[in-house]
């Protein structure tokens, strides 16, 4: 097979051209590097390893920005790297990000569990739920939410002291109050004794 065509696109690739006919998009900096121009011979494997170098530093590249924006757990990672590149080369992405200390699931989770619960003041059912969906492992999930020792019960007067004291005077407000302590992940039981413990 030979390159018979070699054409810039955007985003710094090349549409690569073989035997007359175009074949597929590779980085152009890879082409470069890898001294592949037109008039070059390549067999199966050579297009696959060419390949593979192509997607590794694409993906790497969007891992490095997307990491600079903010924190995500390697699942969530590889899911937005799989536009880019192959399972297999997503999974060597988030290796090499998890070796320069750029991706820790376990140091996600306990930055986030910290927000959730004493920013948002989400319940620990309330805040597994969020790890659950950022793609933290259930098992990691628990065992980071069982280092924070709170008391729901606690936690929801000082919720009602600052946000909904003036709420709960008025029926339709007392329930709209209650709906929303739910939504952070609130039992009715804990809302119903921290409610009996502020108006006591």
């Amino acid at each position: 097979m030979i390159i018979t065509k070699l054409v810039p696109a955007k985003k710094k690739l090349t549409l690569v051209y073989i035997d007359g006919e175009y074949a597929m998009k590779l980085d152009t900096q890879i082409l470069f590097e890898e001294c592949v121009k037109v008039g070059s011979v390549v067999d199966d494997d050579r297009l696959h390893d060419l390949i593979e170098k192509s997607e590794y530093k694409r993906a790497k590249e969007k891992s490095l920005w997307l990491l600079s924006q903010r924190d995500y757990s390697r699942k969530k990672l590889t899911e937005k790297l799989k536009a880019e590149a192959s399972e297999d080369v997503c999974e060597k992405v988030c290796e090499r990000m998890e070796e320069v200390g750029l991706l820790n699931d376990e140091s996600y989770a306990k930055r986030l569990s910290h927000d959730l619960i004493h920013i948002k003041r989400l319940s620990t059912r309330g805040a597994l739920y969020k790890l659950l969906e950022k793609g933290i492992d259930r098992e990691l999930a628990e065992e980071v939410l069982s280092e924070f020792d709170t008391d729901p019960v606690e936690q929801l007067v000082e919720i009602i002291e600052r946000k909904y004291s003036d709420k709960l005077a008025d029926e339709k407000l007392r329930r709209r109050t209650v709906a929303a302590l739910q939504r952070l992940g609130y039992s009715w039981s804990d809302i119903k004794a921290a409610i009996e413990k502020f108006e006591e």
